[in-house]
């Protein structure tokens, strides 16, 4: 449990009037206390939840199934579990609210996530206190990452790149997309990530297609291999995405990668705090329009406990980049029935400018392999 986050939010509770927030999502979970429960995510019902009051208190509700780990990785001592099938975990919340003394109090809670049964379950057993959304909350905390979160996400984003890297680097005529992502997958673990997620192994043809996973294609003369993967440590995600050519690329490829590095060394240096992400994106359409594809809605976006999170840098809202922010910028063509080009770096807002955290595997020139 990050000290600093739950003093981040107890500021945020003063300033919306509530007296307690409520985690309910996994990525939110785990924000508050530190603790990925591994199952939460994949399986709906079980439901973890970590409650912060506005006096400090912190508390967790958690499955049986999972209480070994819970307990064996937390710092938080007032943990309430529920037995899965037998216990509803919404009324095991209301009862540990009630302990925690907010069973009257005004509640901010993550009205996106939840399921409606639940929320009108929590209602009733807690007819007294007032829920509020506390989305927005989590969203606009965990935009500017504290020196811990950072300390995370540099080496994570290391180790994610040179795992593309030196997986690119290894593609020969004849190989499958299925044998490249094996590779991948155990120089990330190699390196030291716990987990991944979005796995992209598209070659050829299948390059231009935006998120699909590998095949048994074989990689041939003239291909493009557009790989990436976001590797995982402490459920805190470094997503990065690399493009190669077998052998020798064409005039064509080489034309559009030029272009897409220079909108990637152009958004990299309009990065700093005070720059309008709206104005970012703008500029880099300015530079992306000279090769006359269709753009998507955004250059980059904010990253760390879930594979996008707010800012963006696109053509709608008006953030404003500020130090500590981590964000993954990713200049990208998609040629339908063609192919499919994309750079993504990750980075974080310094007090200047911005530090490049994917900084292993060169990308000024389209990597020629095999």
């Amino acid at each position: 449990m990050n000290p600093e986050i739950i003093e981040k939010q107890k500021k945020a509770m003063a300033a919306a009037g509530l007296d307690a927030l409520i985690a309910i999502s996994p990525e939110n979970v785990t924000y508050t206390t530190g603790v990925v429960v591994p199952s939460q995510s994949l399986m709906r019902w079980r439901h973890a939840a970590a409650v912060v009051t506005a006096d400090g208190q912190v508390a967790m509700l958690v499955i049986d199934m999972e209480e070994t780990t819970v307990k064996s990785h937390s710092e938080i001592h007032q943990i309430k579990i529920y037995r899965e099938f037998s216990d509803d975990p919404m009324e095991k919340l209301a009862g540990l609210l009630t302990e925690l003394g907010s069973a009257r109090a005004r509640l901010g809670i993550e009205m996106d996530y939840l399921p409606a049964k639940d929320f009108l379950t929590l209602q009733r057993k807690l007819p007294s206190a007032s829920f509020v959304a506390g989305d927005a909350i989590y969203h606009r905390l965990r935009q500017v990452k504290t020196r811990a979160e950072i300390d995370l996400l540099r080496p994570l984003s290391k180790i994610t790149d040179r795992a593309i890297g030196e997986t690119l680097r290894s593609a020969r005529v004849g190989m499958t997309e299925m044998e490249l992502a094996g590779g991948l997958v155990s120089r990330l673990f190699a390196g030291g990530a716990e987990n991944f997620k979005l796995l992209i192994v598209a070659s050829g043809e299948r390059s231009q297609y935006p998120n699909v996973g590998p095949t048994g294609r074989a990689l041939g003369s003239g291909d493009l291999i557009r790989m990436e993967i976001f590797g995982m440590k402490s459920g805190y995600l470094a997503g990065v995405c690399r493009t190669a050519v077998v052998e020798r690329p064409t005039p064509e490829q080489e034309r559009i990668w030029k272009n897409l590095i220079e909108c990637k060394h152009l958004v990299l240096g309009m990065i700093k705090p005070g720059a309008r992400c709206e104005e970012i994106y703008q500029k880099f359409l300015s530079r992306f329009s000279a090769l006359g594809f269709e753009p998507i809605g955004f250059v980059g976006h904010g990253i760390g406990l879930f594979l996008h999170e707010e800012p963006y840098l696109g053509r709608y809202g008006d953030e404003t980049l500020e130090e500590g922010m981590v964000v993954a910028i990713e200049p990208l063509v998609y040629i339908p029935g063609r192919m499919g080009l994309q750079n993504k770096d990750m980075l974080v807002v310094t007090k200047r400018g911005c530090e490049l955290l994917s900084d292993c595997t060169a990308t000024d020139e389209l990597l020629r392999v095999g």
